[in-house]
């Protein structure tokens, strides 16, 4: 899946994050989410999956912008 087909939530590309580079959270046309974030050694996940981590303020605005 291409980033283009993604609703991108957060971030509007200003600043820092310029370059797509920071963490952000999408909407697939299926409704999933997607998430962009730092790679996490928190734990190993199970095969197939992965973990990010992701700062709260980006959660609480894709939150936001979800309506929730």
């Amino acid at each position: 899946m291409a980033r283009e087909e993604l609703t991108r939530l957060t971030g509007n590309g200003n600043g820092t994050c310029g370059e797509d580079d920071c963490p952000n959270v999408y909407r697939t046309a299926s409704g999933s989410i997607v998430v962009q974030g730092d790679v996490s050694d928190a734990f190993t996940p199970p095969q197939g999956e992965g973990l990010v981590e992701v700062p709260e303020n980006v959660l609480r605005e894709a939150v936001r912008a979800l309506g929730w």
